[in-house]
């Protein structure tokens, strides 16, 4: 048979010591780090930083609001399954209304997808919560539109859309936006729910 580690601390402690001699984190600020390195464990892919762009304060914000009780907003059930309900430091909600009955008319009269449209259903919760988008581009593209019409702005968005179509320009149309929200991306078709989740439990982790 095979010899492979089984003691699970024991996995864990190689796992980030790896990330840590293998990943170029020089130059992220430390709470960036913190969170660049929990995105890497959920890929594998220590490169992942070279596409890394985000704002300054966008941790330190998402944190506050957090503390504050603010909601996290998701474009995918899978993330909004994957968020570790006791990191969160104020019983925060959880929302992702893909599944929400209302859902597929308003995508069909808007002329766009359900992750898109979904987001119709976020209303005032939108203010001052912590978004993450790891799947849909055109929820990514929705949100930026939505702020544009004047939404309530949200205290951070990890814009971490996966695939082909749209995934790219999305999240360049995020890091250039005027509206100067804070916000987390990786660069290019990569991104996902994992990569959502482990950034969303890295900074609930972070507000405790």
């Amino acid at each position: 048979m095979t010899e492979y580690v089984r003691d699970g601390a024991e996995i864990y402690r190689r796992s980030f010591a790896t990330i840590r001699a293998e990943a170029d984190l020089g130059g992220l600020p430390a709470d960036v780090e913190r969170v660049a390195v929990r995105m890497i464990h959920a890929c594998g892919m220590v490169d992942l930083v070279a596409d890394l762009a985000y704002s300054p304060d966008v941790v330190a914000k998402a944190r506050a609001a957090l503390l504050a009780g603010a909601p996290i907003l998701c474009d995918a059930t899978m993330i909004a399954s994957g968020v570790t309900r006791k990191r969160l430091p104020a019983d925060n909600e959880v929302l992702c209304t893909l599944t929400d009955p209302r859902v597929p008319a308003l995508a069909a009269e808007l002329g766009t997808t359900r992750s898109a449209a979904a987001l119709e259903l976020w209303g005032d919760r939108l203010a001052d919560a912590v978004v993450a988008i790891g799947n849909a581009p055109t929820a990514l593209f929705r949100l930026l539109e939505l702020l544009d019409a004047g939404a309530p702005r949200p205290a951070g968005i990890l814009g971490l859309p996966v695939g082909f179509v749209g995934a790219v320009e999305s999240k360049v149309a995020l890091a250039e936006h005027t509206a100067g929200v804070p916000y987390l991306v990786v660069h290019g078709r990569r991104g996902g729910s994992a990569m959502a989740v482990a950034a969303v439990n890295a900074i609930a982790s972070e507000a405790e």
